[in-house]
């Protein structure tokens, strides 16, 4: 790779850092993205499709959802590529009655935040979704939310990117970033080689941005990795339902896929493999898993388990929302970590975001809930 200087350093290709990367293309601005696999080789990749909904959201992340809804529907053809996307409505299953009494605060907090939420009785959910178990007996209802090829939309992104200017380099992991006067001026990638920063560094590797900001920075943040466990069926000849779905007390998140098959997910983790460096899938969790589908949509149990992965890292945060921010110690690099496996959906809204940041130096409204500030100081390698 050639050594030079980039007026902006991108770190990550997954889905937020090819986004941002055009988002700043389309300002004008000379862009760089180091990834250190390829694009899409992390959580923006893999087995399946991915959510895109607002129902059962932290409600700081709502406005970031509001936005992404607009943005969803035509984001194919603001690429010049195919973004395979539907809108399936999701519902949020109750098979208990504690639990269901929380649905009209929720209903009622998703539409004052501007998500069109409906609260269903068994009948209303039944006449939706037949094929549900009896025991359910009621739902929460996000009609304008629905499913994305995540792996597709990410490389629809990293080509609207590279059409515009940027530069997307693969096989290039970032070993650290050098620093002077308060500001990074470099990453040094492992080979030795050296990419200049202009203007700015976006760290927005999901997985590797926490070790980089403490090798580099020392700073540390409330966050870990985490393997997250998909499934995916035999095909059905007759789809058991069509909806998203989720679940208020089952680890349980559901989808139909293009080919008749279920993706199941919905908070299962493998566990880290050190010898083939990945997360594997853990057999009783994959069993645990489907038995919980099979409870819900008991036509499930004519299908079998075909496929079961957890290769794709993810990092989760304390709180369960994301941490964006300027890093500690620097003026000109800023970071987006701890998605806690869904921030694939709002990614449309938030690289928008992240790139004006970058360009203009001004915290957006709308990310200001995901500060590190919300925790205690963050902790230093050099002292308290």
């Amino acid at each position: 790779m050639t050594q030079r200087i980039s007026e902006y350093v991108v770190i990550g290709a997954g889905i937020y850092g090819v986004a941002t990367a055009w988002e700043l293309a389309r300002r004008g601005h000379q862009v760089t993205v180091l990834e250190a696999r390829r694009v899409a080789g992390g959580a923006s990749g893999g087995l399946g499709w991915r959510g895109v909904r607002a129902n059962g959201r932290d409600p700081r992340e709502l406005p970031l959802m509001r936005d992404a809804y607009a943005r969803w529907p035509a984001l194919g053809a603001e690429l010049g590529a195919p973004v395979p996307y539907e809108r399936t409505g999701h519902l949020l299953l109750y098979e208990r009655e504690r639990d269901l009494a929380s649905a009209e605060a929720r209903a009622w907090t998703q539409e004052g935040l501007g998500i069109p939420t409906r609260v269903l009785d068994r009948v209303g959910v039944q006449r939706i979704e037949p094929g549900l178990a009896e025991g359910v007996i009621g739902a929460l209802l996000c009609p304008l939310d629905g499913v994305a090829d995540h792996g597709t939309t990410t490389l629809a992104y990293a080509t609207a990117a590279r059409r515009l200017g940027a530069q997307i380099h693969e096989g290039a992991p970032v070993a650290e970033l050098s620093t002077q006067g308060g500001r990074v001026t470099a990453a040094v990638l492992e080979d030795g080689s050296r990419i200049g920063v202009g203007r700015g560094v976006l760290l927005l590797a999901n997985a590797g941005a926490p070790g980089l900001l403490d090798r580099s920075l020392g700073v540390e943040l409330p966050v870990w990795p985490v393997f997250p466990q998909a499934l995916r069926s035999s095909p059905s000849a007759h789809p058991p339902f069509s909806s998203l779905i989720g679940h208020a007390h089952r680890p349980l998140a559901l989808k139909m896929l293009p080919d008749g098959s279920v993706m199941a997910s919905g908070g299962w983790r493998g566990r880290w493999d050190a010898e083939l460096g990945c997360g594997v899938p853990v057999p009783e969790r994959v069993t645990g898993n489907w038995s919980e589908a099979v409870a819900v949509f008991p036509e499930l149990a004519t299908l079998k388990v075909v496929d079961a992965r957890a290769d794709r890292t993810e990092t989760a945060s304390v709180d369960g929302i994301p941490i964006v921010d300027r890093a500690p110690g620097v003026d000109n690099a800023i970071f987006a970590v701890g998605w806690t496996g869904h921030g694939w959906a709002i990614a449309p809204a938030v690289a928008p975001l992240l790139a004006a940041w970058a360009a203009d130096g001004q915290q957006p409204e709308l990310l200001r809930p995901f500060a590190l500030g919300r925790f205690a100081s963050p902790r230093s390698a050099g002292g308290e």
